[in-house]
């Protein structure tokens, strides 16, 4: 019955009035299908030059508009670019109107610019005639807000976050840290830390007494007292000359302390997980003696070989990270923060990023030591030379002056440890 209506009611209309309301329809239709204009345009990419300036974007946060300030729809303004002398990637940029006593400042490097920025901006240009799209690179890769200041009034402008920084303490900055680590990183980083601490309470406290009694072990102190005296003349690890048993000459525990060893356990989890050590991240001496730790049932003995294997390791690359000809392959080396430390006080490393001679001496030294643990202190110097950098032959007055006695076995040169430790006569030239 009601489309009957809705007839009838068409029906008794005059035409003209149904023909407008049909106009009025196909009208908004029309509006609503508006054709879409395409461009088929060729993207041209333009790199950022360093002799020219790129194009400068900013925005008014204060809702100033310079399009609707003027009768003639612009208004004249005069922008300036300002550059820091010492800091070139620094700009700050200075819109003023004409006729005004205010001018927008912006920085790229204070306020809005130094938050979190996880995208590049660009400025696309289309040429229409030419059908093609420009893409050029904005300035400093900031949008910089412009804020409204009154002219001849001094602003204190934001802190620099460089002299932020600087003003952060050593204590202040270890306290983050350590927050961090609490909250985001795993157990066994959390762990570690706690020991790292624990280490650097003890030597702040100067609680020597606990220190030796963790490294005590059946080694003469006396003997050790003597050596002390006499380590820093001879340039070599600490040693025992009234040692009778080689593992004793040269006593592991003064080479490796007790803290330590918690962070030398990377080459025992890799043999533990069944991966291979690769010449890459690891010296030759330690990929040609990984068998080793296959054959080694008890864990203890295990995790002691392993770590010997991890500080020949760190000894190695460390030398290689301060030298001219091995930089390359300590780039990506890790050192654990407890060795870094260590290492860099002990053979202290000058500005120029160079070890000493004497302290190269020194840290060849300590890894020769090592490998003798390594070998059972019968130890072929073939691949540690190769792994040092240092000829074969060159390395043979190296363990003369530990004390060692060089056989031929097999056409084989070994290196052996006679105890008691009997040291060479250092040989002094005669002036005429």
């Amino acid at each position: 019955m009601a489309k009957h209506k809705e007839k009838k009611n068409l029906e008794d209309q005059n035409p003209s009035e149904v023909e407008g309301k049909m106009g009025e329809s196909t009208k908004k239709k029309t509006k609503k299908k508006k054709k879409k204009e395409t461009h088929t345009v060729t993207m041209e990419t333009i790199a950022e030059n360093p002799n020219n300036i790129s194009p400068i974007v900013g925005y008014f946060p204060s809702g100033y508009d310079p399009l609707t300030n003027n009768n003639d729809g612009v208004e004249e303004l005069s922008t300036k670019l300002y550059r820091n002398a010492k800091r070139n990637n620094r700009l700050q940029l200075v819109v003023s109107p004409n006729g005004s006593q205010v001018d927008f400042v912006g920085t790229n490097y204070s306020g809005e610019a130094t938050s979190a920025q996880l995208c590049t901006y660009s400025l696309g240009i289309l040429d229409k005639e030419t059908q093609t799209l420009k893409i050029v690179p904005i300035a400093a890769n900031k949008i910089i807000r412009l804020e409204p200041r009154v002219r001849g009034l001094e602003v204190q402008e934001t802190e620099d976050p460089d002299t932020a920084k600087q003003e952060i303490t050593a204590e202040e900055r270890n306290d983050k840290m350590r927050e961090l680590t609490q909250k985001y990183t795993s157990k066994k980083s959390i762990r570690q830390a706690r020991k790292l601490d624990s280490l650097r309470q003890q030597e702040d406290t100067g609680n020597q007494e606990e220190f030796d009694r963790n490294i005590a072990g059946a080694i003469n102190k006396e003997a050790l007292e003597v050596a002390v005296a006499t380590d820093s003349a001879r340039n070599i690890p600490p040693h025992d000359l009234d040692a009778t048993i080689p593992q004793l000459a040269y006593p592991l525990d003064r080479i490796i302390s007790k803290g330590e060893w918690d962070f030398l356990l990377d080459i025992f989890e890799l043999t533990e997980a069944g991966a291979e050590m690769t010449p890459d991240l690891y010296p030759s001496f330690v990929c040609n003696r990984s068998y080793k730790l296959e054959h080694i049932q008890d864990e203890d003995e295990k995790k002691r070989l392993a770590g010997i294997f991890s500080f020949i390791t760190h000894l190695v690359k460390f030398k290689d990270k301060h030298s001219m000809d091995g930089v390359s392959s300590a780039k990506h080396h890790k050192f654990p923060g407890i060795l870094s430390q260590k290492f860099t006080s002990m053979f202290s490393i000058s500005d120029s990023k160079r070890l000493p001679e004497e302290k190269v001496t020194l840290l060849i030294n300590y890894v020769l030591v090592l490998t003798l643990f390594a070998d059972d202190f019968r130890s072929d110097p073939s691949d540690i030379a190769k792994d040092l950098r240092i000829n074969a032959v060159a390395l043979r007055p190296f363990y003369e002056y530990l004390g060692c006695k060089l056989v031929r076995e097999k056409n084989v040169v070994l290196a052996t440890l006679p105890v008691p430790l009997v040291f060479p006569s250092v040989r002094r030239k005669r002036r005429r």
